[in-house]
This record gives structure tokens, sequence and C-alpha cells, in this order.
């Protein structure tokens, strides 16, 4: 998993909470990373050295890859008096040693240094350093060209040792100069793969907070109903830098207008995505605020996932032209108490008559769905898994990662349950099925239940509601 994160600065009366919060977001992010995956967190000038030092000592100092400098706008502030804020940082951690930093495509841009002077078979080259960067005596001397000139050494020495010259040399990787007076190293292109990263990332390569409003417009009729949404091309350099490929699962602990899902389903390699969100009130005194409650939305989170699916469908009536349909669903889970009833009484107060009257556990206003997430869960189960629902002798299934013979889950969180019912689900095979408490017609058929499959479906673990 790779997450991304992006976080927001809160003033300085407020630091001590910010911290707080911001310590144990970081913690579970480290938590939740594979051994090679890598954080990107984005931050301004005003809490980045505090934020920093959380990092490095969650991460460890030596687990740094980079501290990024954003350039997020391009137009001049208007105050003279102060210097006009063109940046934010994005902090760049990784879990261990195993995260290898990939490096970005190469571009016209980039190659405009190569040529071929000199028709060499091998395609155009650029001149790189043979001096070395470090005191090394032991590679001071001097080199003799092939009219018997000599060459001197420069201060600190040559990058390789004799033997490694005379090869490279040899292989025309090294030439002399027309007048032999100095050397030249040769990097040819067809061996450059890619480039490295550098740690200023501008506008005009990833965009800025403009082009991001631009983008939100597109979607949204024209309006941006969200202040501060980064550039799908930023969040997409993240993607390249840390080697996202499709099967990898992508987390944005701070998703704000759901930019990093709109960036992966329009990547060069769509996948799975994880967007947290609070359901932040928004500030209808702003503009941005007006639009979004315009357009019929509440919260920062409404605008999230009206994102997603706007974006999902731009994206996929653009890949059906292709004949490539692309998969845009996805599902929206809030956080709540449990669906069981916490019931609480003391020895001295419980009689029969007590327990009959509370057979039914499950909280008022739950439905068949939340039951079934519950179950999800509480077994490990994948989330994202498709579910179906089926009609089974008048009773609601749903059948969790397929319809036919061991499905990993099977539910049905119906009333009146009957031993004929029971037997036709065990029929087919579920790795695991779950019923409701008080689903049973009787208390013989509950019992029942574990014999039944532990003859027809042996292998299926049952669990009761």
């Amino acid at each position: 998993m790779s997450p991304f994160c992006r976080l927001r600065c809160r003033c300085r009366k407020e630091g001590s909470d910010w911290l707080t919060m911001m310590h144990s977001r970081i913690r579970l992010a480290r938590n939740l990373l594979r051994p090679d995956g890598v954080i990107f967190i984005s931050i301004d000038d005003c809490e980045s050295s505090s934020l920093r030092h959380i990092c490095d000592e969650v991460f460890g100092e030596n687990n740094l890859v980079a501290n990024i400098v954003w350039q997020h706008s391009v137009q001049p502030k208007g105050y003279t008096q102060l210097f006009s804020v063109h940046h934010n940082h994005i902090l760049c951690y990784s879990r261990s040693d195993e995260y290898v930093v990939q490096p970005l495509e190469r571009t016209e841009k980039d190659n405009k240094n190569y040529s071929n002077p000199d028709d060499d078979p091998r395609g155009p080259w650029r001149a790189g350093d043979v001096r070395n960067a470090l005191y090394r005596p032991n590679l001071i001397f001097p080199i003799v060209t092939p009219s018997e000139k000599t060459i001197d050494p420069p201060e600190n020495g040559w990058r390789w040792k004799k033997a490694t010259i005379k090869k490279k040399i040899q292989d025309g990787e090294i030439v002399f100069s027309t007048d032999e007076s100095r050397i030249i190293r040769k990097i040819y292109l067809e061996d450059q793969s890619g480039r490295a990263p550098e740690t200023i990332w501008f506008s005009e390569d990833v965009g800025n907070t403009r082009s991001a409003a631009s983008e939100l417009k597109g979607l949204f009729n024209g309006v941006a109903p969200f202040d501060t949404a980064k550039p799908l091309k930023l969040i997409d350099r993240m993607f390249q830098v840390a080697g996202l490929q499709p099967d990898d699962l992508c987390l944005d602990f701070f998703a704000g207008s759901c930019s990093t899902a709109h960036a992966r389903l329009a990547s060069m390699s769509p996948g799975p995505f994880i967007m947290i969100q609070m359901p932040e009130p928004i500030d209808n005194t702003k503009p941005h605020g007006k639009a979004a409650q315009n357009l019929g939305m509440a919260t920062i989170a409404d605008i999230g996932k009206e994102r997603i699916r706007r974006a999902g469908n731009e994206i996929q009536n653009e890949t059906g032209l292709h004949g490539s349909p692309l998969d845009v669903g996805f599902r929206v889970l809030k956080v709540d108490s449990s669906n069981l009833e916490d019931v609480y009484y003391r020895p001295d107060v419980l009689s029969q008559d007590l327990l009959s009257e509370n057979v039914d556990n499950i909280r008022e206003g739950r439905s068949s769905e939340d039951l079934l997430f519950q179950i999800l869960l509480d077994w490990g189960v994948d989330l994202s898994l498709p579910i179906s629902r089926q009609d089974i002798d008048g009773k609601t299934v749903f059948f969790v990662d397929g319809a036919e013979k061991h499905m990993a889950l099977a539910a049905c969180f119906d009333l009146d349950i009957d031993e004929a019912f029971v037997k036709q689900l065990a029929e087919y095979e579920p790795l695991r099925v779950v019923f409701r408490d008080a689903g049973f017609t009787s208390d013989s058929v509950k019992i029942n239940v574990e014999q039944i499959f532990a003859q027809k479906s042996p292998n299926t673990e049952v669990k009761v509601l």
C-alpha cells in the first residue's frame, strides 16, 4: 500500500491539538504501509518544521526520502512589505530501505542536450563529468594521449582508476578532445531509462492551485466548490515516484475534494483507493462554499463523493470510446456505533421473563446492509469484493465474491429461518455463513445450523450475529 496524505496547516493557537492529531495519524499511516511503501505529506511553511519532527520520530530520520518544494502559485500576492509565498512543502518518507525511488519518464526537454556530432554508432550523447567530487589521492595521475601528450588530473582526481579509464577509452565511452587537452566522457541517450526526480516541482510541470480550480470547474459546471484542491498532475507525479502499480492500494487520509481518487482513476495504472474525509460542514459564507451549497452539497465529504462520480463518468465515457470501459464504482462507508445493542443488567434484576423480552439484539433502524458490512469488518473480508443479492425461498441472501459455490461469504438476516432454508443455503458451500440470532423459527433450528453445515459443507465457518 502506498498512502498519500494531504495535510492542512492549522493556526498557532490550535498547534497543540494539531500536533496530537497528526502524530496519531502519522503512526497509523506507517503501520499501514508495506515495507516498500512511501508516503507524501503536503504542508505549508507554518507547520512544516513541526511535521518533520513528527515524521523523523515515527519513520526515522534515515527514511526521509526528500523534502520537495512545490510551486503552488505563480501570481504575486501584491503585498510589497511581505514575501509573496509561492510554494508548499511535500515531505516524502519511506517505511524502510526497501522503497526505491522510481525515475520519471523522459521528455524532449530532458533530451535536448543530447546530440551526435561525431556520428557515433550508439546515437546521441552528452558530455559527462570526469572529475571526482571528493579528494582521492589514489586517483590523481596523468593521462597520456595517442600523440603522447599529457593531460593533468583534476584537483581531486579522476572518477575512475587507471584500468577503468583505459577500458572506457577502448570502448569509446571516453574520447579525447580534438587538441588532446582533455578527455570527454560520453553519456548515451540510449542508456537513460528515465530521469531522477528533482526536489523542486515547478507548476509548469505539475500544475498549481489555479489549474486545480480549473479541473474542478470542468467537472462542476464552471464553478469550483472547493478552494484547496491539488492538481491532478501533482498527484500523478507522486504516483510515478512511488512506482504505484495497478494492484497497489492508494490511501488518502485527508481526501478533501478527492483529487487523489480522480488522479488514480485517470492515471496510466488505475487501481484501488481509499479516501478518508470527515463530514466537515462547508463554509457557505465563502464563494466556493456557496457554489457547493448551490450544487446540493453540505459537507466536504459530499464534494469528494460527487467529484468521484463525475470524474468517473467522464473517464468512463472517454475510455469507452476506445473499447476499454473502466470500472469507476466505489463504496461509501461511514463510521458508526456497533449494530448490536448494549444491554447491561445487574444479576439480581435478571429473570426468565426479562431474557425473553430481549431476543433481538440488533439496534433499531439498522439495515441488512449495515449488518453485512459489520460482518465483513469483523471477519476481515475485503470491503471492495463484489456483493450480489438473491432471493432464496422467499429470503434475501447476500453473496460476497461470487454467487456460485465456494463464495467468500453468504449472509441472511431475515426472520423465520427454518431447517429447510439452512439446508438450501448449505448447498452453496460458502467459506463463511452468517445468520441473525433472532432470525430462527426456534432454538432447535439455531442449535442444528452448525450440524447441517458440518454434513453438507464441512469447510464452512458458521457465525450467528
